[in-house]
């Protein structure tokens, strides 16, 4: 027994210190990672040449959404010596290509690609769009990049960026408070620097320097209660001229009435605005709180002016008439109209002549003007002094090339007490005007019932109802108002 379980003992040991083969290493398998989106190849690979391909010493500018107005920046910016490089929805990417090719403007695939190469982005995109664009773009953006957006409401821009932009991104956003079809030179672009250093302000502002445009800087907040009086009121009285005319089946340019003076103004930029793009004007009346406000008030105001016509309620029309005038203008039921003339501000339609040349009618020289009550004019100061707002001042800051036409026949108007008490005689007892204010005090009411519902869809339509009526002038009017405003403009600079 003793010698067995020495002999076990002694096996043991020996295996104890066998040695053994260590095994074979072997790598591990690798995994494959998945793919990355084509776009970001394509950008991955751009990248790696963007320092000698982009002009020395100038961000790379990115541009998404290529609509009007993203046309006109890509345009612009690239002709100013910029690397610029643009997308817009992915099934429009092989059309943009052709139509870009060879003119220096990069297109690619769509927004990951853009926000991945850009130092400098510009979400060119409807306001009502603006949430869902940046979401789906904006973690892509390049580390350190500047981001803006060339909406017309800056509060559901502002959430998106806030919400959806990485920590590491700046914000220096930007609005060019015109149309496409109107120079940048001398308009007001205004700049707002939300987040990061000042230095980013200083590239935005030399990025924008080949548009010779007016800088103006606003927080988020200042541009929307700006711009829903330079903007949003003034297209709602456009408006409901337009679908006033459509409703009562009149070509304004067909009838004497309306062939001449302040008519000319009234009826050239309503075709313009109708002739432009339906969500612009949409989601600056529907998202801007402070648009709502004065659109429900300009509606207001046109209703009981009306309704003080109507009644032949002489003494209480003309009360409120020229109560407006004194707190909007400053001009009491007494005073003429003066201005400095020694630097103060002078008027902006100096005569009605100058706007003839413009008409899309044809009309006598030698007629008798028709007295006319200018009701959407007379709303407009009411609801200016209802709302305690101060038109010259925002046209300081940031008016548009329509709005100074609007407060300038506005102000045409209220000057002469002859010609305001004319007004006011025609809205009482004058029948020729009588229809179409009926027609329009219903439009206005109705633009602002829509505006308040928050109806995208019933806006579209009744946008797009009024415009099929006028789109066979629309080419000539769009010409005709740009160099009315040219003209207006010139001329006011010559007499300053």
């Amino acid at each position: 027994m003793l010698q067995r379980l020495i002999r076990a003992a002694q096996l043991s040991t020996r295996r104890l210190h066998q040695t053994r083969p260590l095994p074979r290493f072997q790598a591990p398998r690798p995994i494959p990672a998945p793919p990355l989106h084509p776009s970001l190849v394509r950008a991955f690979a751009m990248s790696t040449t963007a320092s000698t391909s982009a002009v020395a010493g100038k961000p790379v500018i990115g541009i998404i959404g290529m609509g009007d107005m993203g046309r006109l920046y890509a345009t612009k910016l690239s002709a100013g010596g910029h690397r610029v490089v643009v997308c817009d929805k992915p099934e429009l990417f092989e059309n943009l290509s052709t139509e870009f090719g060879g003119s220096g403007i990069e297109v690619l695939q769509d927004g990951h690609a853009v926000s991945r190469l850009a130092d400098f982005i510009v979400y060119s995109v409807e306001a009502a769009a603006i949430g869902a664009v940046v979401r789906q773009y904006g973690p892509s953006t390049k580390i350190g990049a500047t981001v803006a957006g060339q909406t017309s409401v800056k509060a559901p821009e502002k959430e998106a960026f806030d919400k959806y932009l990485p920590a590491d991104v700046d914000v220096v956003s930007v609005h060019s408070l015109h149309g496409p079809s109107v120079t940048t030179e001398g308009q007001p672009l205004i700049i707002i620097h939300h987040r990061g250093p000042q230095e980013k302000v200083t590239m935005v502002e030399d990025i924008f320097r080949s548009f010779k445009s007016r800088y103006v800087y606003l927080s988020y907040e200042e541009h929307d209660e700006v711009t829903a009086n330079t903007q949003a009121v003034t297209h709602a009285a456009f408006l409901s001229m337009g679908m006033a005319w459509k409703n009562g089946s009149s070509y304004p340019w067909e009838e004497t009435k309306w062939v001449s003076g302040i008519e000319v103004v009234k009826v050239n930029i309503t075709l313009r605005i109708y002739a432009a793009k339906w969500h612009v004007y949409a989601g600056l009346a529907i998202l801007n709180p402070a648009a709502q406000r004065q659109i429900q008030q300009y509606a207001r105001s046109t209703t009981e002016l009306m309704k003080l016509m109507l009644g032949g309620h002489r003494d209480e029309l003309a009360r409120r008439v020229w109560a407006a005038r004194e707190a909007v203008f400053g001009w009491g039921p007494n005073e003429d109209a003066v201005h400095d003339e020694d630097g103060g501000r002078r008027p902006i339609l100096l005569s009605e002549d100058i706007l003839d040349q413009f008409s899309l009618g044809e009309y006598d020289k030698k007629r008798d003007d028709q007295p006319n009550s200018h009701l959407s004019l007379l709303a407009m100061v009411d609801c200016w002094a209802a709302l305690n707002i101060h038109p010259f001042e925002h046209l300081e800051v940031a008016g548009t090339p329509v709005f100074m036409l609007w407060i300038g026949v506005a102000e045409y108007l209220f000057r002469s007490r002859e010609r305001l008490a004319a007004a006011i005689d025609a809205g009482l007892a004058d029948r020729v005007f009588r229809a179409d204010d009926l027609e329009f005090t219903i439009a206005a009411r109705g633009w602002g019932e829509c505006v308040s519902f928050g109806n995208f869809d019933l806006y579209e339509r009744r946008f797009l109802d009024t415009a099929s009526f006028f789109a066979p002038r629309f080419e000539g009017a769009s010409k005709m108002g740009t160099k009315m405003i040219k003209t207006i403009q010139e001329a006011q600079q010559r007499s300053n």
